[in-house]
């Protein structure tokens, strides 16, 4: 029998952040960025449920024929680390992805994040947001972030994750972590609790339909600081992501609503590091009166202008970083031009040929 702890293990040990487990096809590792076959020896549909059956209760087996697809987080005490777990089914067997959640949170220092940037954390209300797309390391963030704001007060956090990944540890606050499935039925319903359990902080796993947002920009108006994020990039782009999910009838209340309670937005994409590894590149938006009132009157086309003209309050464009990130030394001028949003401007700014990068 191929066993889930040996798998989990070898994933630690050549360094991958991510496992594919797909039937009729090798198990595949992704190492800094790239997905390769470890070895050549071919899963069958039986080899898939086997390993699925031992990483799932039978409850939760009985969940996933229900939905057809199951998410978890395991533990590996062995290697001190966790992983968060997709199970789906294709073409009638079991596949499985795995993340590698290292135990130990990244220091918000390691980051890089401009200390004016640093400095909206302190504050006692309002909504931040991470974006990104899959895999760009947006729980890494967030679990940073909390994790200072945690240290430096005396607050009550509250989390609602879907799985819970990282794992937070009392301290100078109390850290409160909700399970979504486990410990409340939807992110909607664990928001609502929350504002009955005396919050200061509120991490929102996902911000996934109108009505979890619009909890979410009431619960910042009313006094709390709100984290979440949402799979989008660009922090223009996620404004018009929010507003774009309410009807058109009440989407000057929403523009209205997030501009005044707007705190900040980093969105992430993971590059290749020269060497091996990656590390994020982030575009920061810090809220400001004249990104308010472009918000407010629909005018996010004119947000980029702003973070292009703000690096003064810490802002900064998805490309400005990305060439930053080369000039360092750190990403080559190839993955940087693969991953910004305008590539032929990066590709100018930088002294080479797009074609030939």
């Amino acid at each position: 029998m191929i066993s889930l702890t040996g798998i989990l293990e070898r994933a630690v040990d050549v360094g991958a952040s991510d496992i594919h487990i797909a039937p009729l096809a090798p198990i595949c590792y992704r190492v800094s960025g790239d997905i390769a076959p470890d070895g050549e020896a071919i899963m069958r549909p039986e080899d898939t449920a086997s390993i699925v059956k031992q990483g799932l209760t039978d409850t939760e087996i009985a969940q996933l024929a229900k939905n057809k697809s199951f998410d978890k987080a395991i533990a590996l005490p062995s290697r001190k680390c966790r992983f968060r777990v997709n199970v789906y089914i294709a073409k009638g067997a079991f596949g499985l992805v795995m993340r590698q959640i290292p135990e130990e949170i990244i220091p918000l220092e390691k980051l890089q994040f401009n200390p004016l940037v640093v400095k909206q954390l302190d504050r006692p209300r309002g909504l931040i947001l991470v974006t990104g797309p899959t895999g760009s390391g947006k729980s890494t963030t967030l679990a940073s972030i909390i994790n200072y704001i945690g240290n430096r007060n005396k607050h009550n956090i509250i989390t609602l994750e879907d799985p819970i990944e990282f794992i937070h540890q009392h301290g100078s606050s109390l850290m409160i972590q909700r399970e979504i499935g486990e410990d409340c039925p939807s992110f909607l319903d664990g928001l609502r609790d929350c504002l009955r359990e005396d919050p200061d902080v509120i991490l929102v796993g996902e911000l996934r339909d109108k009505e979890t947002i619009e909890a979410a920009l009431t619960a910042a108006e009313t006094g709390h600081l709100v984290m979440g994020t949402l799979h989008t990039t660009g922090a223009a782009k996620t404004v018009d992501r929010i507003i774009d999910v309410f009807p058109g009838d009440s989407r000057d209340q929403i523009r209205a609503q997030l501009a005044s309670g707007l705190v900040a937005i980093i969105s992430q994409t993971l590059c290749k590091k020269v060497g091996g590894g990656r590390i994020a590149a982030c575009e920061v938006l810090v809220n400001t009166k004249s990104i308010a009132q472009q918000i407010r009157e629909g005018q996010t086309h004119k947000i980029n202008n702003d973070l292009i003209t703000g690096k003064k309050l810490g802002m900064i464009t998805l490309d400005k970083r990305l060439e930053e990130l080369v000039r360092e030394g750190q990403i080559t001028e190839t993955e940087a031009l693969k991953k910004a949003a305008e590539p032929f401007n990066l590709a100018q700014n930088l002294g080479v040929d797009y074609y030939e990068a």
